[in-house]
C-alpha cells in the first residue's frame, strides 16, 4: 500500500501521477460511454445529435477547467482556457480535411463517427510523443521558445498571405506506401477496418485492409501534421506539460463530436482561417515580449485569443449570410 502511495505521489512531468491517470481515466471513461453506449450500432450521426454531444464535451472540458482553477490556482486555470479555446479552433481546419478524406474513401456518414473516436486513441499517443518531447527540449533549452515564436510568425503570415493551399488525397505518400505494401479490398466491409478475401492469385485468404482503415491512418497523419502548428502555439501560453496536455485532448475529443454539424457548414467559416493565423502571429510575439519584457498577463492573451477567434466567427457567418463569400 504504501508503495502504491509513494507511486501515486511521486512526479512525472511536473505534475503528480495520480493527476495524469486521473486525466486519463476521465478520457478513456468518455471513450467507452461514446462507442459502447451511445454509438453501439453505427448509425449516421445528425446536426441536433451531433450538437448536443459537442456541448456535453464542451461541458466536461469547462468543469474541468474550472477544477484545474480552483486547485492549481487561477494562472493555472486561465492558462488551460487559453489553450484550450486555442486548440478548438485551430483544430477546426482538421474539419475541412477530414470531410476531404472521406469524401476521396467514400466513407458513408454512418461509418464516420466510429473511425473517428478510434482515431482518438492513436491521437492520445501521438499528442502524448510530440507534447513529451516539446516539453523536454523546451525545459533542456529555453531559446527553443524563440524558434516556437518565428515558426507561429511565418506560419501566421503564410496563410495570410499565401493561404494553406488545397489537399490532394490521391497524391499523399501514406496511400501509396500502403497500396504497394499490403492488400487492400476495392470495397467497404460495414465498419470493419481489415477483411480476409481470397487472393487473385493464390485463391488462399489473405487479410486486406479496407478504406475505411486507410481513411483513419490518412486522418491521423493529418493530424499530426497539423499538430506541428498548434502544439508550439500552446506550449507559447505555458510550458506546464499537464495543461499543455490536457488542453490540447479535450479540444480533439469534442472535436470529433462537433465534425458532423461543422462539415455541413465549414464553408462559412471562410474568413476564421484568416483570424486564426492573426492569432498565431499574436502568440509568436507574446513569446518574444515574455521573454524581452515580461510575462503577459494570462487573462489578456485569453481575452485578445477568444475575441480574434469570435470576430473571425462573426464576421465569416456575417459574410456568407446571403451566399456573398467568394
Amino acid at each position: 500500500m504504501e508503495l502504491l502511495v509513494e507511486f501515486l505521489t511521486s512526479s512525472f512531468l511536473g505534475k503528480s501521477v495520480w493527476l495524469w491517470l486521473t486525466f486519463l481515466a476521465i478520457v478513456g471513461a468518455l471513450l467507452a460511454f461514446d462507442l459502447g453506449v451511445l454509438h453501439r450500432q453505427d448509425k449516421e450521426l445528425g446536426v441536433v445529435e451531433s450538437l448536443i454531444l459537442s456541448a456535453f464535451y464542451i461541458a466536461i472540458a469547462l468543469v474541468f477547467g474550472g477544477w484545474l482553477w480552483w486547485s492549481m490556482g487561477p494562472k493555472s486555470g486561465m492558462e488551460y482556457f487559453t489553450g484550450y479555446a486555442l486548440e478548438k479552433a485551430l483544430s477546426i481546419d482538421n474539419v475541412f480535411v477530414i470531410s476531404l478524406i472521406f469524401s476521396y474513401f467514400a466513407i458513408p456518414a454512418r461509418y464516420q463517427y466510429r473511425a473517428l473516436l478510434w482515431g482518438i486513441i492513436a491521437v492520445l499517443v501521438l499528442r502524448g510523443i510530440m507534447i513529451g518531447l516539446g516539453a523536454a527540449l523546451v525545459q533542456q533549452y529555453e531559446w527553443i521558445l524563440y524558434i516556437f515564436g518565428v515558426f507561429l510568425i511565418a506560419t501566421g503570415i503564410k496563410i495570410l498571405v499565401v493561404g494553406e493551399g488545397d489537399m490532394d488525397v490521391s497524391k499523399n505518400p501514406i496511400v501509396r506506401f500502403l497500396s504497394k505494401r499490403m492488400p487492400i479490398s476495392s470495397e467497404l466491409h460495414g465498419s470493419h477496418f481489415f477483411v480476409r478475401k481470397p487472393d487473385p492469385q493464390t485463391g488462399k485468404l489473405v487479410r486486406c485492409a479496407t478504406p475505411l482503415f486507410l481513411a483513419l491512418v490518412v486522418i491521423n497523419v493529418a493530424d499530426l501534421i497539423f499538430a506541428v502548428d498548434s502544439v508550439p502555439a500552446i506550449f507559447a501560453i505555458t510550458t506546464d506539460t499537464y495543461i499543455v496536455f490536457t488542453a490540447n485532448i479535450m479540444a480533439i475529443l469534442g472535436l470529433r463530436a462537433l465534425y458532423f454539424a461543422l462539415a455541413a457548414m465549414v464553408h462559412r467559416f471562410e474568413y476564421l482561417k484568416y483570424a486564426l493565423a492573426i492569432v498565431l502571429i499574436f502568440i509568436g510575439i507574446k513569446i518574444f515580449w515574455n521573454q524581452i519584457v515580461g510575462k503577459l498577463d494570462p487573462g489578456i492573451s485569453l481575452s485578445i485569443t477568444l475575441a480574434l477567434i469570435a470576430g473571425g466567427v462573426v464576421f465569416s457567418l456575417w459574410k456568407s449570410r446571403a451566399g456573398t463569400t467568394h
